[in-house]
């Protein structure tokens, strides 16, 4: 096998969340979204790191993060899945920022050289309290992804929109290709 740690990524609001369900139902490891759980943490602490609030202070939490969810990984055995990496968060803060972070993190914490993407899709795009921003801004965020991803070297494949099952179903066929 070569490097376990499997990154699901791309557009807010594309599935995410309910393939990685299905894929730690499946037996496999599944790492929560960064990003979520700091949101949820600054909202319970009152906290000013957010995305909509302070995104740089967000970001290099989602950094900090993302690299000891990845090391944390490293006990772990079989295929590992991500939702969202590094490479997400150093994209954001660049994004929000202009600093540029993205090629060095992003080549110093590498992931299976296959990462999957969601794509916009409005009919199950919501937000929610952890995601404020309109579909507008997924979308960008997903294009955003979709270049950055393979500037750093990676292949990404962009999921079908089809069932939960059937998404998880292709992204193992992927792998075991």
């Amino acid at each position: 096998m070569s490097n376990p740690f499997v990154v699901l990524s791309g557009c807010s609001g594309g599935g995410k969340s309910s393939v990685l369900t299905e894929l730690q139902r499946r037996g496999h490891h599944v790492i929560e979204e960064p990003g979520r759980r700091i949101v949820q943490q600054e909202r319970y602490d009152a906290g000013q790191a957010l995305p909509w609030k302070n995104a740089e202070a967000f970001a290099h939490r989602a950094i900090d993060t993302a690299i000891a969810d990845r090391e944390a990984a490293r006990a772990k055995s079989g295929w590992i899945f991500f939702d969202r990496s590094i490479v997400d968060a150093a994209s954001f803060l660049e994004h929000a920022t202009g600093k540029p972070v993205l090629e060095k993190l992003g080549r110093q914490y590498r992931y299976h050289g296959t990462v999957f993407l969601t794509p916009p899709w409005p009919e199950i795009y919501v937000t929610d309290a952890e995601r404020r921003h309109g579909f507008d801004a997924a979308v960008a965020e997903f294009e955003r992804l979709q270049r950055d991803y393979p500037r750093l070297g990676y292949r990404a494949i962009v999921l079908p929109k089809t069932s939960v099952e059937e998404r998880a179903n292709f992204i193992l066929t992927h792998l075991q290709a």
